[in-house]
């Protein structure tokens, strides 16, 4: 299992910091691992399955 922090989150998706958080408190968007005070990291595997699962609802 791979984490990926923010950076690597934002580069993947395309998405700004502001509309990740605003994803996620609407439900919308994989939670973040809390590794320490003040670090977080993202499970490669729920992001690229969020991503996917944008890919499938555009083709149908």
């Amino acid at each position: 299992m791979k984490l990926m922090k923010l950076k690597a989150v934002m580069d993947c998706t395309g998405l700004a910091r502001s509309t990740i958080y605003k994803f996620i408190a609407e439900d919308r968007f994989p939670k973040p691992v809390k590794l320490g005070a003040r670090m977080v990291a993202w499970v490669e595997s729920e992001i690229q399955e969020w991503i996917q699962e944008k890919v499938l609802t555009r083709d149908s």
